[in-house]
C-alpha cells in the first residue's frame, strides 16, 4: 500500500556569477533549511504558496485513512503536523513571512534556528525510498541508536518495539515533534 508522498520543490534562486577575484560567498548569504511553523492544517497551503514563489520547501506527507459515519477515505497528512521546512538565505526569511497560513520561523533567542542539512537529506532520501513512516509522540527518554544501513543511514533515534517489528522513533529536537519508522535491528547500534 503507497503510504507516503513528498512534495518537494528543486527551484533554486537565481545564480550567483563568480569570478577568479570574488571573495567566497559569506555564511550569512548561505542557504540553510529552516522550520517554518504554520496555523492548524495550512501545511499544504503554505507549501503551495512557497512552491508559487520559487521557494525551496520539503513537506513530507504519509498516507491515512480516515473513517466518517457514511465513509472510509484515504487522505494525505504533513508527517509533522504544523511545520513546513524551508531552505533559503536568512536575508530572504520577510520573503516567507507574509505568506497567510505561515506564523514564523522556529527561533531560538530571537534568531532563526538551522536544522541540520544532514537530517533533512537523510529524511528526504528516506521518504523517497518509500520508508514506512508515521508521527509518534516526542520521545526524551529511551535507548538512542544510530542507523548504519539502509535508506535512513546517518540518523538517530529511539529503537521501540511494536508487535513484531522494530521502528526507530526519530526526533527533531528543534521542532520538538517525531516520527516512527521500521527498521531492521541488524541496521542500527548503540549510540553512547
Amino acid at each position: 500500500m503507497p503510504w507516503q508522498q513528498i512534495e518537494t520543490t528543486a527551484i533554486a534562486g537565481p545564480p550567483t556569477v563568480r569570478t577568479e577575484a570574488m571573495e567566497p560567498v559569506a555564511e550569512f548569504q548561505k542557504s540553510h533549511w529552516y522550520a517554518a511553523y504554520t496555523c492548524a492544517r495550512h501545511e499544504k497551503c503554505v507549501a503551495r504558496q512557497l512552491q508559487a514563489r520559487g521557494v525551496d520547501f520539503f513537506l513530507p506527507l504519509y498516507r491515512s485513512q480516515r473513517r466518517w459515519k457514511d465513509r472510509r477515505k484515504m487522505i494525505d497528512l504533513a508527517l509533522f503536523p504544523g511545520y513546513v521546512f524551508v531552505r533559503m538565505p536568512i536575508e530572504n526569511r520577510f520573503r516567507i513571512l507574509t505568506l497567510p497560513g505561515l506564523v514564523r520561523l522556529v527561533s531560538f533567542h530571537g534568531k532563526p534556528a538551522v536544522l541540520p542539512e544532514k537530517e533533512i537529506e537523510a529524511l528526504r532520501n528516506g521518504l523517497t525510498q518509500q520508508v514506512y513512516a508515521e508521527p509518534h509522540p516526542y520521545l526524551r527518554i529511551g535507548r538512542k541508536v544510530r542507523v548504519e544501513n539502509g535508506p535512513l543511514a546517518g540518523l538517530q533515534g529511539f529503537l521501540v518495539r511494536r508487535k513484531d517489528k522494530f521502528r526507530l522513533v526519530i526526533s527533531l529536537d528543534l521542532i520538538q515533534r517525531s516520527i516512527a519508522a521500521e527498521v531492521d535491528a541488524a541496521d542500527v547500534q548503540p549510540v553512547n
